[in-house]
């Protein structure tokens, strides 16, 4: 009856204006789900950042403190290795100073135990 009365153009037209019509609301509902996960992503960067932040200060506080004390250390070692060097310069002078007379100290005292023990005899 009406379907009859209608041109094929008619049908047609219906036809894309109700597939149009349910493009249109498949393509809302998905830009709605698609919105639902951009709030949720949005919600957790911004906890995410509010989580991050202090750590990140505290992180960069440990590392300038980490910083004062490496400087601290290093002129320590630099200290140590100074003492080092002054303690070998004086350990060598000691031993060229002293290692002369202490051999001829033992000498003479192990010539004359020797000579006493000769003379016991």
């Amino acid at each position: 009856m009406i379907v009859a009365e209608l041109a094929a153009s008619d049908l047609a037209l219906i036809i894309v204006t109700g597939c149009s019509i349910v493009a249109v609301v498949a393509t809302l509902f998905a830009l709605q789900r698609i919105l639902v996960a951009v709030r949720r992503v949005t919600r957790t960067l911004d906890e995410l950042n509010a989580q991050a932040l202090p750590l990140i200060d505290d992180m960069a506080a440990a590392l300038a403190e980490a910083n004062v004390e490496l400087e601290r250390v290093d002129r320590l070692v630099g200290s140590a290795e100074s003492i080092s060097a002054t303690v070998d310069a004086t350990s060598k002078l000691a031993y060229r100073a002293l290692s002369a007379p202490v051999i001829k100290t033992v000498a003479l005292r192990s010539g004359a135990s020797r000579a006493a023990r000769r003379m016991r005899r």
